[in-house]
């Protein structure tokens, strides 16, 4: 597996792992993309600590 589709396996494996992503909470298209968007948002804030911090250091 390449670099790069190795880091966007791993990044939505997690985001299945925390948010059991596989489970449907709503019906719709719209409501399930905004449910797919509000995780990917989580994701990213629960993310955005240690990316700053390894950031810094350089």
């Amino acid at each position: 597996m390449g670099k790069t589709r190795f880091k966007v396996e791993r990044t939505f494996g997690g985001i299945k792992l925390w948010f059991k992503v596989g489970i449907a909470r709503y019906r719709g298209m719209k409501k399930m993309h905004t449910q797919n968007l509000m995780e990917a948002m989580c994701y990213n804030l629960y993310r955005s600590p240690g990316i700053f911090a390894s950031n810094c250091k350089n």
